[in-house]
């Protein structure tokens, strides 16, 4: 992937995720409560790893980290990510480099080790059952 795809698909899925916040935001104080929109719970009734997540996220933004926590422990660095990757991007872009492309290449590699792989699907299946066990 080029450093101008990766910039533009991570501006995109921001963008997304923020208009998506304030969605959940606006439903959560208007009283709208129903399943949600996982499609993975609407089909099977179980959730599933990320399930919670936008809640954890809003709940961090009112400063509750606790409640954070117990609704998606992900919340915390889908909020880091969307708030680090904007500001990321406008300062490579402003000085013409390309610090976050170099980044994601170096985590990419470090990522596909081995263990590091296996790690990371035992810590998303420890998440599953976490959210399944609460029933998300």
């Amino acid at each position: 992937m080029t450093r101008n795809k990766l910039y533009v698909f991570l501006s995109t899925a921001c963008t997304v995720g923020l208009v998506w916040l304030i969605i959940a935001y606006n439903r959560n104080i208007s009283g709208e409560v129903d399943g949600g929109v996982c499609l993975f719970k609407r089909i099977t009734s179980l959730p599933c790893p990320s399930c919670g997540s936008s809640r954890s996220v809003l709940a961090l933004l009112k400063g509750d980290l606790s409640g954070a926590f117990r609704l998606n422990p992900f919340g915390f660095i889908v909020l880091a990510v969307m708030v680090t990757t904007p500001v990321w991007i406008i300062i490579d872009l402003i000085y013409q480099k390309a610090t976050l492309f170099s980044f994601f290449t170096k985590a990419e590699s470090f990522l596909s080790r081995k263990w590091v792989a296996v790690s990371g699907v035992l810590i998303v299946l420890l998440n599953w059952i976490w959210n399944i066990y609460k029933g998300a």
